[in-house]
């Protein structure tokens, strides 16, 4: 695996990828991310779900998560309208503030039960008898949060991983970083600005730079199959 070109091609984009641009999906990430960030950084996370912000929040959610293919096929997302969501952001709102500080460098095993909590309470917030699969739970802790990869069909072949949010799983992704700690801590990647299209003061998580790694793997074994 070389970290460094899957990173590169991210964001430059290879064949039908366009990269990280400001009109290309890969940047649904970043607005998502904003947004809910945005919250937390001035300590008003409650607030996500108040009258005022509740449908941006849903609208912010969802199309990322439309932009990552989490609304096509068999989902049952795609059966709903963005109201669905509100219950989730409400939770979200009120969750413990210590799941917003997680990050690969720290998956320790507190932190792991977090984890694990939060993924449960997605699933509820979503409805468990619509089955929501770890690929969707995780993709909505990435967008929001910032603490897990997405437990994708690219991610998983490119890690080898079954795609599951459990302990096994999360330990094989702190393992990675941990041995590839000194490569990726030395990339320091912005958010882009909606407005603008420029770089936010905001910056990926550890977490993110290992789903981005780990996602363009997938898609490459993928062509040499």
């Amino acid at each position: 695996m070389d970290i460094q070109d899957n990173i590169r091609q991210y964001l430059e984009g290879k064949d039908k990828n366009k990269g990280r641009y400001p009109d290309e999906r890969y940047a649904s990430f970043d607005y998502c991310f904003n947004h809910f960030q945005q919250f937390r950084e001035s300590s008003n996370i409650k607030n996500l779900s108040d009258d005022n912000y509740i449908q941006i929040s849903c609208l912010q959610l969802g199309f990322y998560l439309a932009s990552w293919g989490m609304l096509r096929g068999s989902s049952f997302l795609l059966e709903k309208s963005v109201r669905h969501l509100k219950k989730l952001i409400i939770n979200i709102s009120t969750i413990k503030n210590e799941i917003w500080d997680i990050d690969v460098d720290c998956y320790t095993k507190d932190n792991i039960n977090l984890l694990i909590d939060c993924k449960n309470m997605i699933e509820e917030s979503v409805g468990t008898e619509n089955s929501p699969s770890d690929t969707l739970v995780t993709k909505i802790m990435l967008g929001i949060f910032g603490n897990v990869p997405a437990f994708d069909d690219n991610f998983c072949k490119g890690f080898n991983l079954s795609k599951s949010l459990n302990k096994i799983n999360i330990l094989a992704i702190a393992d990675f970083y941990q041995n590839n700690k000194t490569i990726i801590d030395k990339y320091q990647i912005y958010t882009m600005d909606f407005h603008s299209g420029k770089e936010t003061k905001r910056k990926y998580t550890k977490s993110k730079l290992i789903d981005m790694i780990g996602f363009i793997e997938g898609i490459n074994k993928g062509k040499q199959n």
